[in-house]
């Protein structure tokens, strides 16, 4: 079994935190440290440490990222201008907590996907 995150505990409200969305399936907040002025994390309510991890039972769950995201910009007055969903797998990407989560940044021209 994977080890308890600390987005385990914002889950289970334990950690006070800015929640926007939250279901039976997956749980949105605000990031501490925003690089955009919409940045929110979107995460499934059960631990899946990595992309690497995933499973054809968390299908539903995953899913459920990327329409709460749609919902969240809309919110956000995003939508139409644009944002960016990213999802980090392991240590050269940056993953730094091993829960997997979809960051939602917009707000601002984001430019390029990777510096060259």
């Amino acid at each position: 079994m994977a080890e308890e995150t600390i987005f385990s505990k914002i889950i289970r409200k334990e950690i006070p935190t800015d929640i926007l969305y939250q279901d039976e399936l997956v749980t949105a907040f605000r990031d501490i440290a925003p690089q955009a002025p919409t940045h929110i994390l979107i995460i499934p309510n059960v631990l899946i440490p990595t992309v690497n991890d995933v499973e054809a039972e968390h299908e539903l769950a995953l899913g459920r990222l990327f329409t709460v995201a749609r919902k969240l910009a809309a919110e956000a007055g995003i939508d139409e201008s644009g944002y960016r969903l990213i999802m980090n797998c392991n240590g050269d990407s940056g993953q730094e907590v091993y829960h997997i989560h979809m960051h939602l940044l917009g707000g601002r021209g984001l430019g390029p996907l990777l510096a060259k």
